[in-house]
């Protein structure tokens, strides 16, 4: 069988501009940000992204890499709406196509079969039909004639997903307490790549957790990336959590310094430079914590020399 495994750049180079592009993961949780940095550092541009957003939607489109994006929603979790998001739809960057989470999943679902369209409930008597004009109903030709949304299927060039563990034919593991959809994301796609914490062989898969979490099967992935970390900032659980503290910083930065400082170089630049930040936010906080501890000491001070006046 194929050994698939490449690397970040390696999957870029297949890509192209105009590709409408898939990416998993849920919000700020495991989110294959080592091949969106990768996908940053190309010139490949005009993009429609299908995404339940987190950063990986924020940067690309405060990079202006997003002709359209179609999503439920764009938060960092902890921070309900992403602020690179929130900014470029602000003045009008890209096209939104946004619906339901679940019409959402039915779109996956329906471009995993290779269906047109799947009806469903969602959306019925909402904003989303008047927001998305584009949106069809259709009636049941059975005898309850019911009226449901015609959600489209969500089909994709390419699709972007990080795990756990995967192995070189294109296995994929999730170790964690939710799947997401990626499985969909990778069926529902032309080509899906799929990066992953560590790359192992195919007998090690069922050591560490039982069969079921088998979640990505090798007919449905064309190119494995080890990328340790390759979820930073968001979490990859049991791996590592959420760095909130650097999420919180990639927040309140303007884009232009933060691509700048974090974004310039490759994946283990970036790695680097984020340990370096971590040292000096540690330093900072150490520093201030110094500051007022001195500041109430002198506090003290002079409140003692007032009494003994």
């Amino acid at each position: 069988m194929a050994d698939k495994t490449m690397t970040s750049d390696e999957v870029v180079s297949r890509l192209e501009s105009g590709m409408t592009l898939g990416i998993g993961g849920w919000g700020s949780r495991r989110k294959p940000m080592a091949l969106v940095r990768a996908l940053l550092r190309s010139g490949i541009t005009d993009l429609t992204v299908v995404s339940y957003g987190g950063p990986d939607v924020g940067m690309l489109a405060a990079a202006g890499r997003i002709r359209k994006l179609v999503a439920a929603f764009a938060t960092l979790d902890s921070i309900p709406l992403e602020p690179h998001y929130r900014a470029a739809r602000e003045r009008g960057a890209f096209e939104l196509m946004e619906v339901d989470e679940a019409m959402f999943m039915w779109g996956l679902h329906a471009a995993a079969n290779r269906l047109p369209f799947i009806p469903v409930r969602a959306g019925i008597g909402s904003d989303v039909m008047r927001v998305n004009p584009g949106l069809r109903t259709v009636r049941s030709p059975y005898e309850d004639g019911e009226t449901l949304v015609a959600m489209p299927a969500l089909r994709m060039d390419a699709a972007f997903v990080h795990l756990n563990r995967a192995d070189r034919l294109g296995n994929g593991q999730y170790l964690g307490p939710d799947p997401y959809f990626d499985d969909l994301f990778c069926e529902a796609a032309d080509r899906a790549y799929v990066s992953c914490e560590r790359i192992v062989d195919t007998a090690e898969l069922t050591k560490e957790a039982a069969p079921q979490t088998l979640l990505v099967g090798r007919h449905t992935v064309t190119g494995v990336v080890e990328a340790p970390t390759g979820a930073h900032f968001t979490s990859c659980v049991p791996d590592y959590g959420r760095d909130e503290e650097f999420q919180r910083h990639y927040a309140s930065t303007p884009w232009p310094e933060f691509a700048e400082r974090f974004l310039t170089g490759d994946e283990q630049d970036y790695q680097r430079a984020v340990q370096a930040w971590h040292k000096e936010h540690k330093e900072n906080k150490e520093h201030g914590k110094k500051q007022v501890r001195e500041e109430k000491r002198a506090r003290g001070e002079k409140h003692e020399e007032k009494e003994g006046t």
